[in-house]
């Protein structure tokens, strides 16, 4: 999944990847699981993302595809871009690798908070008048309630900010591979369930079938005048409280 979020709205594009820990052999006959306690190699890792970024980037300034200005121009001449790259090619790059402290699922809630979202979301929007666009957002170098800030930008520069994140033709925010590809989804995850002894696990399309299906399924709620489920459309979160100023202490 491309992330481009942003506290302050700037451009802090990277990826999140969820791999499995294991794949389907060649014929497909069985699982192949990863080692006990190891997922990958760090330093591999770390190395062949430095090669092949490098390389990718170095074929995008062959093929023009690169644009330099102000101290930057002289990047434009092919020996003097070759000339920046080749200190890359030496040092470490920085490969972090951890087990999820809350297991899977929270790595799963935490990247679908942000699939559908662009930029910011409407609940930090906080005026748009004359002076221009007012926005909450966190500061992430200081902790305690200073953390927590206002910032005003005018409607140009908020919109720049805004389109920095908007993604340009031919990127796709989430993209599958592997097992979830699109072609063959549908197969490979029968046939991983099935090499795995896990059951399929049906979701009903609705509340009402569910309920006519299995009748020791009780109902949330129930009509208090039919005696009829009541089905769920719409849930409307509890709107916060506006607290007013403390009350100034009475002198001693």
């Amino acid at each position: 999944m491309l992330h481009t979020w942003g506290s302050a709205l700037t451009h802090h594009p990277h990826v999140h990847g969820i791999v499995p820990g294991g794949g389907l052999a060649l014929d497909e006959d069985r699982w192949v699981p990863c080692k006990p306690g190891f997922f990958l190699s760090v330093r591999v890792l770390s190395r062949l993302f430095r090669r092949r970024f490098l390389e990718e980037l170095q074929n995008a300034h062959r093929d023009g595809q690169l644009q330099f200005f102000g101290e930057h121009a002289g990047l434009s001449d092919p020996k003097a871009f070759a000339d920046w790259l080749a200190p890359l090619r030496q040092c470490e790059w920085v490969v972090y690798a951890k087990r999820p402290f809350a297991g899977p699922e929270a790595v799963l809630a935490y990247l679908s908070r942000y699939t559908h979202r662009v930029a910011i979301s409407n609940s930090r929007l906080i005026a748009c008048d004359e002076r221009g666009v007012t926005f909450r957002w966190k500061d992430y170098r200081t902790h305690g309630r200073t953390r927590y800030k206002t910032m005003t930008l005018s409607t140009d520069e908020f919109m720049r900010r805004f389109l920095l994140h908007v993604l340009p033709s031919g990127f796709h925010r989430i993209r599958h591979y592997g097992l979830l590809a699109n072609a063959n989804r549908k197969s490979h995850i029968a046939t991983v369930r099935e090499l795995l002894h896990q059951s399929e696990v049906e979701a009903p399309s609705d509340r009402r079938e569910a309920l006519n299906g299995n009748a020791s399924i009780q109902p949330t709620f129930v009509c208090r005048h039919c005696g009829a489920p009541m089905l769920i459309i719409e849930t409307f979160a509890r709107a916060p409280h506006i607290r007013g100023p403390p009350w100034p202490s009475a002198p001693t």
